[in-house]
C-alpha cells in the first residue's frame, strides 16, 4: 500500500511539473501576443492623432483668413492651434514661392515630423502650403495611455522593426507599421513578466502537491490499518467456524465495499451451515404437505367421477321417466277427446297436461345436461340456453323467493356446444343462488343480461349477494378454490367454466356490480352470418321469472 502511495505521489509530481512547463509556454506565447497587441494599439493612437491633425489642417484650409494670406489674422489662428495641440512644435504658412506668411511656435531644427497641407483659393488655385512640425519626444505622451508591464520599452523607428535591447534585458518584441509614413512602432516586454505571472500559479501548485502528498500518505496509512483490522477479524471468524461454531459473526464497519462483501460472505456461509439441518427439516415438512395435497386431489377426482356417474344415472332416469310420462299425456288427451266429458274433468285434464308438459321440459333439460360434453358445436341462441337453465332451477327459485330478470339486446347466435354452454350458465346461476342464500335473507335478486358488443356476445349473471373479497378475486378461476363451506362446492365449477369458454375462443371474468354483489360473465364470438347478410337468429327478450 505504501509503495502504491509513493508511486501515486511521483506520478502526481510529474503531472504537476508537466503542467507547469506547459503553462509557462502558454504564458510566454500570451506575453508575445500581448506585445504585438500593444504595438497595434500604439499605431492606432498615432493614426488617430495624425487624423486629428488632418482635420485641423482641413479646417484651417477653409478659413478665409488663411486663404487670403492675411499675415496678422493667420498668425493669430495658428497660435490658437499651437496652444490647443501641445504635441505640435510650430505651424508655418508659406506662399508657393517659399515666402513665410505667418507662423506660430519656435523654429525646430531636428527630431520633428513634418506634415504639409496645400492651401487653395476659392477658385481652387494653389496659393500656399501649411506646415505642421510635430516634436518626436512629445509623441511619448501618447503612449502613456498604454497598459505596459514594468520594464517595457516602446520605440518609434523608421526601420522594419526594433530588436536592440540597449540594457541587455531579454524581451518579447511586437511591431506594427504606421500607415502615414515609413515608421514602425516596436513594443518590448521583459521576459521576466512570464515568471511574474507564473509565480502565483507555481506557489498554488506547490501547496496542492504538498497537500496531495500528505493526503495520499495519510489515506494509505489509514487504509492499511483498516485492512489489517478487517483481516484479523475475518481470521478469528474463520477459526471459530473451523471449530464448529456456526453462529452468525458480528459485522464491523469496514472501509471498502470489497471488504464488506467478503465479511458478508463469511456471515452468509455461517448462516447456511447453521441452517442446513433446519432446511432439511423444512424439506421433509414440505414433502408431507405435498403428499397431503396429492391425497386431497385424489379425493376431488373421486368426487368428480361420482358426479359423472350421477350424470349418467340422471340420463338413464330421465329416459325411463319420459316413456311413462308420454303414455300418461297420451291417455289424458284421449280422455279429453271423449264426448260428454264434464267441464270439471276438462279443467282437471288441462291442469294435468300443463304439469305433464312441465315435467317433460324438466326431463328434457336433465337429459341434455347429462349428455356427453364433446358434442359437435353448432349455432346456439344463448336465450335458449338461459331458458333451459331457468327451467331446471325454477322450483328452487320459487321456494327461496329469488326473482330472476332476463334482459337481452343480442340478436346473433354463437357457435358452440349447447350442453357445455348450459353447464357454464348453470354454474354461474348456482353460484349466484348460493351467494344470496349465504346472506340469510328470505328473498333475493338475480339478473341475466345478454349483450351484443359488435365484436363479441356477452352474457352476465349478477346477484345481490355479499360479493367477493378483493383478496380472493385473483383466485376465483383456480381449480379447487372455493369460499363456500365444506359440502357446498368442490371449487371446480368456475375453473371448468373458464376452460369451456376458452376452448370456444372466448373470455371469462368477474366484476363487482352496483348492488354490492358479484357479476360473472363470459364473451364469445358471434356465429358467422348467412350469405345474404341476414343473421341466423333474431329477437329481443326482457322477461322475469
Amino acid at each position: 500500500m505504501l509503495a502504491t502511495a509513493g508511486a501515486l505521489v511521483v506520478l502526481l509530481a510529474v503531472v504537476i511539473g508537466w503542467s507547469a512547463l506547459k503553462t509557462r509556454a502558454e504564458r510566454a506565447a500570451e506575453v508575445q501576443a500581448e506585445a504585438g497587441a500593444i504595438a497595434r494599439t500604439a499605431v492606432v493612437l498615432l493614426n488617430e492623432y495624425f487624423t486629428n491633425l488632418d482635420a485641423t489642417a482641413s479646417t484651417l484650409g477653409r478659413d478665409p483668413v488663411i486663404r487670403s494670406l492675411d499675415a496678422a489674422g493667420s498668425t493669430r489662428a495658428l497660435q490658437a492651434i499651437v496652444a490647443e495641440q501641445p504635441l505640435l512644435g510650430n505651424i508655418t504658412l508659406r506662399r508657393v514661392d517659399g515666402v513665410l506668411v505667418a507662423g506660430a511656435g519656435p523654429i525646430l531644427r531636428r527630431r520633428t515630423v513634418q506634415l504639409s497641407y496645400p492651401i487653395r483659393s476659392e477658385k481652387g488655385t494653389l496659393v500656399a502650403a501649411l506646415d505642421f512640425s510635430v516634436e518626436v519626444p512629445k509623441l511619448e505622451t501618447l503612449f502613456s495611455k498604454l497598459q505596459l508591464p514594468e520594464g517595457s520599452v516602446v520605440a518609434l523607428t523608421d526601420a522594419a522593426s526594433f530588436r536592440t535591447d540597449a540594457d541587455d534585458v531579454p524581451r518579447f518584441h511586437g511591431s506594427a507599421a504606421i500607415e502615414r509614413g515609413p515608421w514602425t512602432v516596436s513594443v518590448a516586454i521583459p521576459r521576466t513578466e512570464v515568471l511574474r505571472r507564473l509565480a502565483p500559479l507555481w506557489r498554488r501548485n506547490i501547496v496542492v502537491l504538498a497537500i496531495a502528498v500528505a493526503a495520499v500518505l495519510g489515506l494509505a496509512l489509514w487504509v492499511s490499518w483498516q485492512t489489517a483490522f478487517a483481516l484479523r477479524h475475518l481470521q478469528r471468524v474463520a477459526q471459530r467456524i473451523a471449530a464448529g461454531d456456526f453462529s452468525p459473526p458480528v459485522q464491523h464497519a469496514v472501509h471498502s465495499r470489497e471488504m464488506a462483501q467478503l465479511q458478508a460472505s463469511f456471515v452468509t456461509m455461517a448462516e447456511k451451515l447453521r441452517s442446513a439441518r433446519e432446511t432439511l427439516e423444512q424439506q421433509f415438512a414440505q414433502e408431507r404437505k405435498m403428499l397431503e395435497a396429492v391425497r386431497a386431489l385424489q379425493r376431488q377426482v373421486v368426487r368428480q367421477e361420482r358426479l359423472a356417474a350421477v350424470g349418467l344415472l340422471v340420463s338413464g332416469v330421465a329416459h325411463e321417466l319420459n316413456n311413462p310420462l308420454q303414455a300418461i299425456l297420451g291417455g289424458v288427451e284421449l280422455i279429453e277427446r271423449m264426448p260428454g266429458v264434464p267441464e270439471s274433468i276438462v279443467e282437471s285434464i288441462a291442469f294435468v297436461k300443463a304439469q305433464g308438459d312441465r315435467a317433460k321440459g324438466i326431463i328434457r333439460s336433465l337429459a341434455r345436461f347429462s349428455r356427453h360434453r364433446t358434442a359437435a358445436p353448432a349455432a346456439v341462441d344463448l336465450l335458449d340456453v338461459i331458458g333451459e337453465v331457468l327451467q331446471l332451477r325454477k322450483a328452487e327459485f320459487d321456494n327461496l323467493g329469488i326473482a330472476v330478470d332476463v334482459e337481452s339486446s343480442a340478436s346473433r347466435p354463437v357457435f358452440a356446444a349447447f350442453a357445455e354452454l348450459e353447464q357454464v350458465v348453470l354454474n354461474f346461476v348456482v353460484n349466484a343462488q348460493q351467494a344470496i342464500e349465504s346472506t340469510g335473507r328470505n328473498r333475493g335478486r338475480i339478473r341475466i343480461r345478454l349483450l351484443d358488443t359488435l365484436r363479441m356476445i356477452r352474457l352476465e349473471v349478477s346477484d345481490d349477494g355479499p360479493g367477493v373479497p378483493r383478496e380472493d378475486e385473483q383466485k376465483l378461476f383456480q381449480p379447487f378454490f372455493t369460499t363456500k363451506p365444506v359440502g357446498y362446492g368442490t371449487g371446480l365449477g368456475l375453473s371448468v367454466s373458464y376452460g369451456i369458454i376458452e376452448a370456444h375462443g372466448g373470455t371469462t371474468g368477474y366484476t363487482p356490480n352496483e348492488w354490492g354483489g358479484a357479476t360473472f360473465f363470459f364473451e364469445l364470438p358471434p356465429e358467422a352470418e348467412t350469405n345474404d347478410g341476414t343473421p341466423l337468429l333474431h329477437g329481443r327478450v326482457s322477461s322475469r321469472v
